[in-house]
């Protein structure tokens, strides 16, 4: 398995625009971070974990030449709003591309992008998608690959995360119930926000992630959903556990 990091940034990306933050400033291509999401390649399959503004520009930097699914974590519009340029997969591959999410999130996408979702009268232009809805505590396939959703809370909002194989994706938690965490032990690989030092209303910081990675305890992590604030990557990385990684955009790692 293949795990590409498309976008590692928060929902404004880094740098923000009109910024003067000296992350923002920084040099360091590891510190420019586009939304998040990450391309997941096992077997003959090609997924994508969320598809947000920065969607055809991380698909062009990454070469991915086939789309398989996405897999939706919610419905917020750096997690979704690239969904228009599937459009050149759809042409390519010639079939619906499968989206799976809750019931809230394919409805909520049905109304933002209803020309997509439209099965009647359709503009010839536009994609298709097949919705599929993931329902908590019921595991899911892509070919012969169970897909585990592990429901989280991002403030007062449903988000969930997903595990393939050794392989476990979340972002945007701020709280977790143990029998989700319980569909987690036993990962090699985990990948969880980090947002910046200080304490967020809706997502992990520093401290929580790494809090929460001891509880875990995969062989590795990698944090992601980072905003300036947290800090220049160097500097960051530096002070992080041995086994705790700060990811970066187009870094690629191998289960």
């Amino acid at each position: 398995m293949q795990v590409y990091f498309l976008g590692t940034g928060t929902s404004q990306g880094i740098p923000v625009i009109g910024s003067n933050h000296s992350v923002c400033k920084s040099t360091d291509k590891r510190d420019k971070r586009l939304r998040v999401s990450v391309w997941v390649v096992w077997d003959d399959h090609s997924v994508v974990i969320d598809c947000g503004p920065d969607f055809r520009q991380q698909m062009l930097t990454s070469g991915c030449l086939q789309l398989d699914a996405i897999l939706f974590t919610h419905e917020h519009a750096d997690h979704t709003a690239g969904l228009d340029d599937i459009r050149p997969y759809f042409f390519k591959q010639g079939e619906a591309i499968p989206v799976y999410g809750h019931k809230r999130v394919l409805e909520n996408l049905g109304k933002r992008f209803d020309y997509i979702f439209e099965t009647e009268n359709k503009y010839p232009g536009a994609p298709s998608v097949k919705p599929i809805e993931i329902h908590n505590h019921q595991t899911f396939m892509i070919g012969n690959t169970p897909i585990i959703p592990v429901n989280v809370n991002h403030g007062n909002v449903q988000v969930f995360g997903f595990r393939i194989k050794d392989f476990a994706y979340l972002t945007d938690v701020k709280t977790i119930d143990p029998e989700e965490i319980e569909k987690l032990k036993g990962v090699k690989v985990l990948v969880v926000n980090a947002l910046r030092e200080e304490p967020h209303h809706s997502h992990f910081n520093l401290q929580e992630a790494i809090d929460f990675i001891n509880l875990v305890q995969p062989e590795k992590a990698y944090l992601t959903h980072i905003s300036h604030l947290l800090g220049f990557h160097e500097e960051v990385q530096n002070r992080l556990p041995d086994n705790v990684y700060l990811a970066y955009d187009n870094l690629k790692i191998t289960l």
